[in-house]
């Protein structure tokens, strides 16, 4: 059986890791002086509670280094080795990996090791290793897992709003002007990650309830075909679970599913978005 893995990009809940036998290849949080990875965590709560009383944190990729020790320490536990990790468009933790990966199967004759980039991030790579997972549990082969993640990427979709637009100019995504001019007058962005794994403006949309309400009508939109894969429907938040509560609520009402997958947001994406990030992971036909 091969082994799976990932980076905590993809926000994979620790319980659903630790069942089914994944593992994480961190990106680093450095967070008023303290560096905090794998060996050293900092929980959900802490986080947004530092971030509320202003606390800039910032992250780093994965380095080849650390890739190549990870297959190293773990050469034993499988042949074959698949790697999902966060869009290049968004870090170059895959890149890392890639050259680690390379290092050790050099090192290693009969040990392989894929690297899938995809093209996303969170939920919307949740999706894709959770897909690998019921692959391989089905008895599905290695190649005919990696084959189809690959060629399915583009399908994993994500739809995201935030309520305050200071969180995403001290995240580095907008102008301070934009986000005092955006908040007085009530705007929420909507965001997409395109085809090239990078995030989009998808439009603005005054009022919270309004842009959550949007995430569901962008997903009728974009599902097409692609509705029938949706066993899970992923949705994310900081720290505002309430409005995650109204939004799974607002997607059983339109499209009868029943079965959701609700978690905070790690380090890695709310560094970047604040603790008013909510959104939706599904597969759909188009991202946009």
């Amino acid at each position: 059986m091969f082994k799976i893995i990932t980076d905590n990009g993809s926000d994979i809940p620790k319980d659903y890791a630790a069942e089914h036998g994944i593992d994480t290849i961190n990106l680093a949080t450095l967070m008023d002086g303290v560096t905090y990875n794998l060996d050293r965590e900092i929980s959900i709560e802490e986080f947004y509670d530092r971030l509320s009383k202003g606390s800039k944190p910032i992250t780093s990729q994965v380095n080849p280094d650390q890739a190549r020790t990870y297959f190293e320490d773990h050469a034993g536990d499988a042949d074959d080795f698949l790697f999902i990790g966060i869009s290049t468009g968004l870090s170059g933790t895959c890149g890392s990996v890639q050259t680690g990966a390379n290092e050790f199967m050099a090192s290693h004759p009969g040990k392989r090791v894929e690297v899938i980039d995809s093209l996303t991030g969170s939920l919307g790579e949740m999706l894709s290793v959770i897909k690998a997972v019921e692959m391989r549990d089905e008895g599905k082969s290695f190649e005919e897992t990696t084959t189809f993640i690959r060629a399915n990427v583009l399908h994993c979709c994500l739809a995201i709003t935030v309520d305050n637009l200071m969180d995403l100019w001290r995240g580095g995504r907008v102008s301070k002007t934009s986000a005092v001019i955006g908040n007085i007058a009530s705007v929420k962005p909507f965001i997409v990650v395109n085809d090239e794994g990078r995030l989009d403006a998808g439009g603005k949309i005054r009022g919270r309830k309004k842009s959550l309400d949007h995430i569901v009508d962008y997903m009728e939109q974009h599902m097409g075909k692609y509705r029938d894969m949706n066993k899970t429907i992923m949705i994310g938040h900081g720290n505002c679970p309430e409005d995650a509560k109204y939004l799974q609520e607002k997607i059983t009402e339109r499209f009868g599913f029943t079965d959701f997958m609700v978690n905070n947001m790690g380090p890695v994406i709310g560094t970047h978005t604040g603790p008013t990030i909510v959104l939706a992971g599904y597969y759909g036909e188009s991202r946009s």
